[in-house]
């Protein structure tokens, strides 16, 4: 599973953000502190993973741990989704607004 999730965060990360395709990035590059990322991409990279990885994710957990590089996106994806099948819930917060209407 983590060759498929990074491989499809780091597919993201590559067309969305046009510097990472200018300068050399591996999965541990970080990225905020390299500049290939800035704060408000970090927010389409949220939607990104709530979107292709079914998972919500809360203010709380935007954290360097989690976010830092494409590794740690990943398994923050894995934990988020083991959580999800451990407990039956999941789903981005646009697909629980859907599921109440």
């Amino acid at each position: 599973m983590l060759n498929i999730t990074s491989s499809d965060i780091r597919q993201f990360i590559i067309q969305k953000f046009p510097a990472t395709r200018k300068r050399p990035m591996n999965d541990d590059t970080l990225l905020l502190e390299s500049g290939l990322i800035d704060s408000l991409g970090i927010l389409d990279v949220v939607a990104f993973l709530e979107r292709s990885f079914n998972i919500a994710i809360t203010d709380e957990e935007l954290t360097p741990d989690n976010f830092a590089n494409i590794n740690c996106m990943a398994s923050f994806v894995r934990s988020k989704q083991s959580q999800n099948q451990a407990s039956g819930n999941g789903g981005s917060s646009a697909q629980r607004l859907d599921d109440l209407r």
